[in-house]
């Protein structure tokens, strides 16, 4: 019976937590207030490790899609573009701006802790959401990772490979884990799936034209 009640429970909460987050209104934070909220994602969840699949129990579940895409530039120049979380501004329509909390370097390894807001259309009004993210960039080695945490405990993993096809193109290549409440996944999953296809096309654009 304890095992049902907290298979129950958890999803409830993070719904209510979701209604809460889409029934707030719209407000345009600050940067310490981001920072604030950066750091309490932070403690509150080490989004940035993912060491095993979270349990069925938990009210949780994972899903692991794979988007890519091919680009009529040289590799370098592409991974340099793409991997500017600056330029990705216009790419899509949901990304209103982009707070850098933290910019570092560390082993040869890039470190940028940052905040994404956008506004998501939910019922047709624009939801203002704060996502709380890290990257680490491998430019040596032609990929970065970004891990993601947004409300309601929404937590996203991705690995952005770049392979060299030769002739001046490059194919980019998101592997992406979405954690969610197992009620909220699909729904994550498919929006989630949809605007980093959304990016791509926009970087695509963007870097073919010059333009970046």
């Amino acid at each position: 019976m304890t095992k049902l009640l907290r298979l129950l429970v958890a999803p409830l909460s993070a719904v209510l937590l979701l209604t809460t987050v889409f029934s707030a209104p719209a407000r345009a934070d600050t940067d310490p207030v981001l920072a604030a909220e950066w750091q309490i994602a932070w403690n509150t969840y080490r989004f940035y490790e993912c060491l095993t699949a979270p349990l069925p129990i938990t009210g949780r579940g994972q899903a692991k899609r794979d988007v890519s895409i091919e680009i009529d530039a040289p590799v370098e120049h592409v991974f340099d573009a793409y991997s500017n979380i600056n330029n990705h501004l216009g790419a899509h329509s949901f990304l209103q701006r982009v707070v850098t909390h933290a910019d570092w370097t560390d082993a040869g390894t890039r470190h940028v802790n940052f905040t994404a807001v956008e506004n998501i259309p939910v019922a047709g009004l624009p939801v203002t959401v704060n996502t709380h993210a890290q990257q680490r960039v491998h430019r040596d080695a032609l990929y970065y990772e970004t891990d993601t945490w947004t409300l309601p405990n929404v937590v996203t993993h991705q690995k952005i490979v770049f392979q060299d096809l030769g002739d001046g193109r490059t194919r980019v290549t998101e592997h992406l884990t979405f954690e969610a409440s197992i009620l909220l996944l699909d729904f994550t999953v498919t929006n989630g799936v949809s605007s980093h296809q959304a990016t791509q096309a926009g970087l695509k654009a963007a870097i073919e034209s010059g333009d970046l």
